[in-house]
């Protein structure tokens, strides 16, 4: 049957949840076009997760280096990090992934236009002067690093540009309290660089469990990095020593590198969404319904550009849902209660469900369980790292509602729980299983005291 539409679905944005629902909905039999006007594989691959990953790495073998003393390993020298070398080896990395990126495209026989997509109404897109029907539209075009603006904003640098600085600065001061402030605060204190990390608010990682929040800023403080908390910067200016970073309260940060990792927004500027009627909420995402349908009926959004949770798998997770609502069965839903995350700081944090100021609010009455202690494997190292865990769990129903850990490999730790948390597992259930001895993640179903209160 003949259709008025050059495709079945029309992809912006060639990040994870754009390259997910593109390809998936192709495989279904749907003719789907993508456009992205960057590399494939959006913020996540190019300069998000995976290049963020590889550094945490990098920054990880420091610590190792020093610890092996402990066990016995004499090295020759003292270790030099080649700074270029870490940066070529992740240009080729993510080369390699945008490549199996076009290749997953091609191979579904999703249809790859390169350029600046912007709507021109509810079925059509434009590509540098070309247009393009759809019979849906979907919007996956991410977010974007937010900078205030202050005097001297351009001197400073945002997350996108953390991995190919030139040269390695030496000094860095970080401005901001979440994921991707403390993440690189870890990481380039890891590489040796003087690290100060400043939030305007009193704790770092807002939304996280309190205790996994100050815990965090303790060990990052041992190790190195510079906290300062209930700080602002009010501006920016070059000298010929570098960067001076002048503070609300007048005190002055000198410094080579000044990034701001002060949250992200959705990227919507410049797609067309005003021609096309499509509603924004006030923070100026794209507002989505429960099918991720925005205000005009063919349209929908996943993603950071929406209005929900800004992690990749959860876009990986709503493309599917809107490939099946379009071209399957329609019966895909994603929950969003304990979706598991890690933040890759020295030590990682892994967590899943609910903190405990959250959980109180939710459940009313919460038994808590906590431990902190001193891993077996700084016992030889002769470091003073410590781990730290928690359940919060509700006392009517015994259910384990929160999980959270602050330590080495949290993320694969708090992965595995994570299944169990969705099944609904019990602390009964908890207590009831064999732990794996001797390993960090088996304090997880051997504490047995709660905390008082």
């Amino acid at each position: 049957m003949s259709t008025p539409y050059d495709f079945d679905l029309f992809v912006i944005g060639g990040g994870s949840g754009g390259v997910r629902a593109a390809r998936m909905a192709a495989q279904t039999g749907a003719r789907v076009g993508l456009a992205e006007a960057a590399e494939l594989g959006g913020t996540c691959v190019n300069v998000g997760c995976i290049p963020k990953k590889l550094y945490s790495y990098a920054a990880g073998y420091a610590e190792s280096f020093e610890e092996a003393a402990g066990y016995g390993w004499q090295l020759p020298g003292e270790p030099v990090f080649d700074w270029s070398h870490l940066k070529s080896q992740r240009a080729k990395e993510i080369s390699r992934l945008n490549g199996i990126y076009a290749s997953l495209l091609k191979n579904a026989g999703v249809t790859l236009v390169t350029g600046w997509a912007q709507l021109a109404d509810a079925h059509t897109v434009e590509v540098d002067g070309k247009r393009y029907t759809a019979r849906h539209l979907l919007v996956a075009t991410g977010g974007m690093p937010f900078v205030p603006d202050i005097p001297g904003r351009e001197h400073i640098v945002t997350s996108d540009a953390m991995f190919d600085l030139d040269p390695f600065p030496r000094r860095l001061l970080v401005v901001g309290g979440g994921y991707i402030a403390c993440e690189f605060a870890s990481i380039f204190n890891g590489l040796d660089a003087k690290v100060t990390l400043l939030h305007r608010r009193a704790h770092l990682l807002t939304g996280f469990d309190d205790d996994v929040r100050q815990f965090l800023a303790n060990e990052m403080g041992k190790a190195g990095v510079d906290v300062r908390l209930n700080c602002e910067v009010a501006s920016v200016t070059r000298t010929a020593d570098g960067l001076v970073a002048t503070l609300a309260r007048g005190q002055q940060i000198e410094a080579d590198t000044v990034l701001f990792a002060t949250g992200r927004v959705p990227n919507t500027q410049g797609l067309g969404l005003e021609a096309a009627g499509v509603a924004l909420d006030e923070r100026g995402a794209i507002a989505v319904d429960a099918h991720y349908r925005s205000s005009v009926p063919s349209i929908y959004a996943v993603g950071d550009v929406s209005t929900r949770v800004q992690l990749t798998p959860v876009a990986l997770a709503e493309a599917m849902v809107v490939v099946d609502e379009l071209f399957g069965k329609g019966k895909r839903r994603l929950d969003y209660e304990f979706i598991p995350t890690a933040v890759f700081t020295h030590p990682n944090i892994g967590t899943c469900g609910y903190g405990e100021l959250d959980a109180r609010a939710k459940f009313g009455q919460v038994t808590v369980f906590s431990s902190e202690f001193k891993s077996l494997r700084h016992t030889l190292s002769g470091r003073s790292e410590r781990t730290f865990m928690k359940l919060v769990v509700d006392t009517k129903s015994d259910r384990v509602v929160g999980l959270h850990m602050v330590g080495a490999d949290a993320g694969e730790v708090v992965q595995g729980f994570a299944v169990a948390m969705r099944a609904g597992a019990t602390k009964a259930m908890f207590d009831s299983t064999v732990g794996i001895h001797p390993t960090a993640a088996e304090e997880f179903v051997t504490m047995r005291e709660p905390m008082p209160g």
